[in-house]
């Protein structure tokens, strides 16, 4: 039976000129100021007394308009909803789509069991409230059953209708399209991730990979651990080979068909399970590394956007997929391997894996001569050290790393420019290889790793590495429109650095 592709569930995202009649809830937005919370007027979308009396209304029972403050209170009776949830937005002069983004994902994690929602977020930033709303909603329920999965209650709401000036207006209908075809990248990389181990493998994920890289009409190419090994992966071969899952590196590849259109190549670690193979994890925490494979997901889900919205660039994602297991065919400490393009390296420390498939696929994507490179990964611990678990590395070339990092902070994603210290290099050298996966000491590991990567970039080639081992994947509690497991990071920033790509070369 063919494999489908992933499709997440998301509500059904509707623009509207009023609050229907179908509506529950109407979700309306609050500022903070010194002289108490203030209500966001929508753009005449609501009654400006009605407002007034629902501000009267939140105040009463205590609400200050903080970001993301949540307080709901009944509507009045000149509204067809039932009640009313106001949001906290905060300061009204530092309201920016980020923080739409947060207040609409927190009032949707609230409003489970709402069948109908009606939002004049929308009239702050319609593209951010929707991205918000959407992925706010956004819940993986695929595992559970009758005995624990969600009832009627507990549900998050199957329809939102974000309130406008004119909902046919063709850039309030492009709106809703960008954000939406967003939204659902984020959540089929989260879909991808916060599918446990047992049910996605280097073949099975493969196939998955394969199945949305068809449906959206991209190029495929899916590898074997036979066709692997004939042409020389020795990262992703030798990681693999613990396994009784064998590994897989598919590539999908988009065509703008534009004149002279630039290149950009996607990388993206896929670990499927990552119990740190020989150099074994210690058991604590083991169950998150189901994520190992977030880099992954987020280049696929990344390509299948870029198609979809027609991006005039050209992008190809190549993904390597592998299980590192311990096992009596898993690779040592100690162990030789040759990775695609010939470099030897001495596998140190079998945990190290990730740089090892991903130095495999970066010489491959460079075959094809692209103009840019994105590499990303769960790879580190270091980098929670370093920047905790909300802030991805951005290491690179200098130009393109700070623009990376720039664009993702500007979409979210938080990204922060980190550096290669030139001495580190030394570090890297082994007694009887090309190189060693690790440094024989723990300091400045994120740019380690990195460093070890540079080594297979091809001259010329502007390259960014996004190191998102906390980012990928939320262990602690929702926040936003962040709710615990994957959160689909580093989608949007690669989105949006291939836009700027395809605008400003």
């Amino acid at each position: 039976m063919p494999v489908s592709a992933p499709a997440p569930t998301l509500p059904e995202l509707v623009l509207a000129g009023s609050v229907s009649k179908r509506a529950d809830v109407l979700v309306i937005g609050l500022t903070s100021g010194d002289d108490g919370p203030e209500a966001l007027l929508g753009g005449g979308l609501v009654d400006e007394t009605v407002l007034g009396d629902l501000l009267d209304a939140a105040t009463a029972v205590g609400a200050t308009g903080k970001s993301e403050e949540l307080t709901r209170v009944p509507a009045p009776a000149t509204l067809t909803v039932t009640s009313v949830l106001a949001v906290g937005l905060g300061a009204a002069d530092k309201i920016d789509a980020e923080q739409v983004r947060r207040s609409a994902g927190a009032a949707a994690r609230a409003l489970t069991g709402v069948e109908v929602v009606a939002t004049t977020l929308s009239a702050v930033d319609l593209g951010a409230a929707v991205e918000g709303f959407a992925l706010g909603a956004y819940t993986f329920t695929e595992f559970r059953s009758a005995k624990s999965a969600p009832g009627a209650d507990a549900r998050p709401p199957a329809r939102i209708e974000f309130l406008v000036a004119s909902p046919r207006a063709r850039d309030a209908k492009a709106a809703l399209t960008r954000a939406t075809a967003i939204a659902e990248a984020v959540a089929t990389a989260r879909e991808f991730v916060n599918t446990p181990p047992s049910h996605l493998y280097p073949a099975e994920f493969a196939d998955r990979a394969k199945a949305l890289g068809t449906a959206a009409g991209l190029k495929v190419e899916v590898l074997d651990e036979k066709a692997l090994a004939k042409q020389g992966f020795g990262g992703i071969v030798g990681v693999g080979q613990g396994s009784s899952r064998p590994p897989r590196l598919v590539r999908l590849s988009y065509s703008s068909k534009k004149r002279k259109a630039p290149k950009v190549a996607l990388v993206g670690k896929g670990v499927t399970f990552d119990t740190g193979g020989i150099s074994i994890k210690p058991a604590a925490g083991m169950e998150n590394m189901t994520s190992d494979m977030g880099g992954a997901a987020a280049v696929i889900a990344t390509v299948v956007l870029a198609a979809k919205l027609g991006v005039a660039a050209d992008v190809t994602a190549t993904v390597p997929m592998a299980e590192n297991m311990p096992s009596s065919t898993a690779q040592r400490p100690g162990d030789v391997l040759t990775q695609y393009g010939g470099t030897t390296v001495e596998v140190i420390n079998t945990d190290a894996e990730g740089r090892l498939i991903l130095a495999d696929a970066i010489v491959r994507a460079c075959e094809d001569e692209p103009d840019y490179l994105i590499d990303t990964a769960t790879l580190t611990g270091a980098q929670m050290v370093a920047l905790g678990t909300r802030t991805p590395g951005v290491m690179g070339t200098d130009e393109f790393r700070d623009r990376v990092a720039e664009l993702s902070r500007s979409v979210g994603e938080n990204g922060w420019a980190m550096p290669l210290p030139a001495e580190l290099r030394a570090d890297l050298n082994s007694r009887v290889a090309d190189l060693a996966n690790v440094t024989p000491h723990r300091w400045g590991g994120m740019s380690a790793a990195a460093i070890f990567l540079k080594e297979f970039v091809a001259e010329g080639v502007q390259w960014a590495h996004l190191d998102v081992a906390g980012p990928a994947f939320n262990t602690g509690s929702p926040f936003g429109y962040i709710g615990k497991g994957g959160t689909g990071v580093p989608v949007r920033t690669m989105f949006a650095v291939i836009e700027d790509i395809a605008a400003n070369g």
